[in-house]
């Protein structure tokens, strides 16, 4: 029952705006290394407005220091990886780099799968509550966690020692 009613929170907690987007001054401001190489901070431009758009996102991958997996919690119809699809030219922010260049590549449903389980081998708590987050967040929807590449195309002049999101 506990872990149902932490599932019932979080799920509420991930559809609330202002609370999904309370971490986004840290990043704005230099502070984004405070949440450790684990989260980073996606710039993205609204298919629509053509204006910059921003989300924090936690990684599931990181196999060096420009190649970044995050994952959708909520599939496709996520705004931002809605956005993605429409422009795949993106800007990250994670540990001490900041507004690196890069590219989102959406991943086909096999290699989705395997970037999840090989996170869910990592940190099975972790990924078992993403799941019933997700799921608590939308009862009446499919669990469709969709997981996309960041290719940065290169580093700022800040430096990170990199390594796995572990």
């Amino acid at each position: 029952m506990g872990s149902n009613v932490g599932a019932v929170v979080g799920g509420r907690l991930l559809t609330t705006r202002w609370l999904v987007r309370s971490p986004l001054p840290l990043y704005r401001h230099g502070f984004g290394w405070i949440l450790g190489s684990r989260f980073l901070m996606l710039e993205h431009r609204g298919r629509v407005s053509g204006e910059p758009r921003h989300v924090v996102l936690e990684c599931v991958q990181r196999l060096d220091t420009t190649t970044i997996f995050v994952a959708s919690g909520f599939g496709s119809s996520a705004q931002w990886y809605r956005n993605i699809v429409a422009d795949p030219a993106v800007r990250v922010s994670i540990g001490t780099l900041r507004d690196v260049p890069g590219v989102a590549v959406p991943l086909d449903a096999p290699e989705s799968a395997r970037v999840l389980g090989e996170y869910a081998q990592r940190h099975p708590t972790a990924m078992d509550q993403m799941t019933d987050m997700v799921r608590a967040a939308r009862p009446d929807q499919e669990v469709d966690i969709r997981v996309v590449r960041l290719d940065l195309a290169g580093r700022s002049t800040n430096s990170d020692a990199g390594g796995s999101a572990d």
